[in-house]
């Protein structure tokens, strides 16, 4: 591995480890980072529709990408993509990409889309906290989504980990629970262990989405997400606005109005919903019942391929 990333780090001026910078690279302190990931927690493309949205309010421009993607991907399951510009053909490779942009008080920010790795993950997340550690990084907030047993009719669930300080100005917006996942997870989580142990802060935001709905875009989820971002960042609360969002949840509860099963079902959501939520002791969560396991369990298959990867 070493061999590999010295070849190119000597290949062009402007390469930090596997990553190809564009030319000038500004000069960067306290940066803070929005990092997604993608296939695996953005669903309803929250994470993605979440960054482009706040990169489209700073005015972002492209700062980097991998030199070689094709060392870490397999373009038989992330697809290039053809199309035409300006009458010519154009073939967009699939990379990991970050975005750079400094608001009006000098403060850096990088918006980084990471794409999970299918080879040489280990090498890839090292040379990832390598570049946000040259780029003076000391902050790194993971935001993403998930699906969960949740109904579209409450509040979509955000769990977030912050800093005590900033964990007090969104207590109201977050889960009092917590995320208290274990199991199959992504080796980009190394990057935020490197970064950690490097002395900088690790956040996350994730919201959890009905997983009956599977919204392409799930505006709901970025609203949400979007409200604790601004909470704690100092951002525009306009960045918030869930008028889609609404809307889009109103549009199913049309959807299932005329099936009562369902109806009957997203009720028992609403319960388990108001136990689990207003019972901070894990040890006292309610269990669905069966029934209800049969249905999330139908309408999950196909979850663990999901599109637009």
């Amino acid at each position: 591995m070493l061999a590999y990333l010295e070849r190119l780090w000597h290949h062009r001026d402007m390469n930090i480890g596997v990553f190809e910078l564009s030319d000038p690279v500004p000069e960067m302190k306290n940066t803070r980072v929005f990092a997604m990931l993608k296939p695996w927690i953005d669903v309803g493309r929250v994470g993605t529709l979440t960054l482009n949205k706040i990169e489209r309010h700073f005015g972002a421009k492209e700062l980097g990408k991998l030199a070689e993607p094709g060392r870490y991907f397999d373009f038989t399951r992330y697809r290039p993509y053809q199309g035409y510009v300006g009458g010519k053909r154009d073939l967009t490779i699939p990379n990991t990409v970050l975005n750079h942009a400094t608001d009006d008080e000098g403060n850096d920010y990088l918006f980084v889309h990471i794409r999970e790795p299918h080879m040489f993950g280990e090498e890839y997340c090292q040379s990832l906290a390598e570049l946000l550690q040259h780029l003076n990084v000391t902050e790194y907030c993971r935001i993403g989504g998930f699906y969960d047993s949740v109904p579209h009719t409450r509040p979509v669930i955000i769990t977030a980990s912050f800093t005590d300080e900033q964990t007090d100005r969104v207590r109201s917006l977050v889960s009092p629970r917590g995320n208290t996942y274990q199991g199959p997870t992504s080796i980009i989580n190394m990057t935020a262990n490197i970064l950690e142990e490097a002395g900088v802060q690790v956040a996350s935001v994730m919201a959890h989405l009905p997983q009956y709905a599977r919204l392409d875009q799930d505006q709901m989820g970025v609203a949400r997400i979007m409200e604790v971002l601004c909470a704690v960042y100092d951002l525009p609360s306009s960045l918030a606005d869930n008028t889609l969002g609404k809307r889009q949840y109103d549009e199913i509860g049309r959807a299932v109005e005329s099936n009562p099963e369902v109806k009957a079902l997203i009720s028992q959501l609403e319960t388990y919903y108001d136990r689990t939520q207003s019972t901070p002791d894990l040890t006292e969560t309610p269990q669905l019942s069966p029934e209800l396991e049969s249905f999330l369990k139908e309408v999950s298959k196909g979850l663990d391929n999901p599109r637009g990867q």
